[in-house]
């Protein structure tokens, strides 16, 4: 599965290995700090005394979570591509630079965001839901897709070995839900058979919050491994489950998180403009939210902010949804909240 030997979160061992890479100078000692919160990989911040600043990221072969979750660390080399590909499709500094990839230690490196800046995620947890990022994020998106279905031809050969959205999406959300709880399993069963018949666009696979900062009043999206081609309606139920799981925690924002996800819904869909997959498209969007509102709550990866009340309760408003789902965007909207 991997032949990796470095574990870039010890200091002397990365040290080491950039200066036998020939990434710094012989005599350079960088400043580098282990960054938190990594999941699926190792990630560390490196700082030169040029001036430059790096963060570096290495898959794991298995994943920091409370059960058994593994994924071939060959997917930082998709994140990679994805990296490189992102720049031509986006806005100019909507992705971090491409530094280095490592094909035999699974590394890749990218520049670094500068401080000050803010992770959005942790901005709406503390009050700091903004209607302009809802805007952007969902135009970011729109642009993606419809850009990279107009260059798909290129982009193809490039992704056809990535693979791990099965891994790292289809099995630990939706296969595994589907195996713990009998209500909702042929739903999901569907759903996957669905979107593994799909290979629309680029498709990011972990379109959330949580990896976009905000820098100079701009969106800066992150962590790109799940990148794939694909059915483009999953990044539109992973992202959406994330803002409608906010406006659940978060009782009090209630009604702005809802207008705030049907700004990001009608703003995606101008960006979209015509793409030749839109037919049903929508409704399977809607699937997708509502396969990924229970799946942060009875999946292998389950939102940290939600407390086993709330958990239980998008559990109970999730499988009943599922059993006649809505079909279009503005409808999940209503119903997951009303239903709340």
């Amino acid at each position: 599965m991997s032949n990796q030997t470095l574990d870039i979160e010890q200091p002397n061992e990365l040290l080491a290995y950039l200066r036998r890479k020939q990434h710094i100078a012989p005599d350079e000692t960088p400043i580098m700090r282990k960054l938190p919160g990594g999941v699926s990989s190792r990630t560390v911040f490196v700082e030169r005394a040029n001036g430059e600043s790096w963060v570096l990221k290495q898959s794991l072969a298995k994943l920091r979570v409370q059960v058994d979750w593994f994924s071939d660390p060959q997917r930082i080399h998709c994140e990679a591509a994805a990296l490189r590909w992102l720049t031509q499709l986006t806005p100019p500094g909507a992705v971090p630079a491409f530094v280095f990839e490592d094909h035999d230690e699974h590394v890749l490196a990218m520049e670094a965001i500068p401080q000050p800046h803010d992770n959005w995620k942790q901005l709406m947890l503390a009050g700091g839901l903004q209607r302009e990022n809802a805007t952007a994020f969902w135009r970011l998106l729109g642009t993606i897709h419809r850009q990279a279905t107009l260059r798909l031809a290129e982009l193809a050969p490039e992704f056809a070995e990535c693979t791990f959205f099965e891994s790292l999406r289809l099995e630990p959300f939706y296969r595994y839900v589907a195996g713990n709880i009998a209500e909702a399993a042929p739903f999901l069963k569907a759903l996957v058979a669905d979107t593994e018949q799909r290979r629309h666009t680029l498709t990011h696979g972990d379109y959330s919050p949580k990896n976009i900062l905000i820098y100079q009043n701009r969106l800066i999206l992150l962590d790109h491994e799940v990148a794939h081609i694909g059915d483009p309606a999953f990044d539109i139920g992973f992202s959406l489950a994330h803002l409608l799981s906010k406006a659940h925690h978060l009782a009090a924002q209630r009604a702005d998180f809802a207008a705030a996800t049907r700004l990001y819904w009608t703003n995606y869909v101008e960006a979209i403009g015509a793409v030749d997959w839109w037919n049903g498209f929508e409704a399977r969007a809607a699937r997708h939210v509502l396969g990924c509102l229970l799946a942060r709550v009875a999946g292998r990866s389950q939102m940290d902010y939600l407390n086993a009340d709330e958990k239980a309760n998008q559990r109970r408003v999730g499988i009943a949804l599922m059993q006649n789902p809505p079909t279009t965007i503005f409808g999940v909207i209503e119903q997951f909240t009303t239903g709340l």
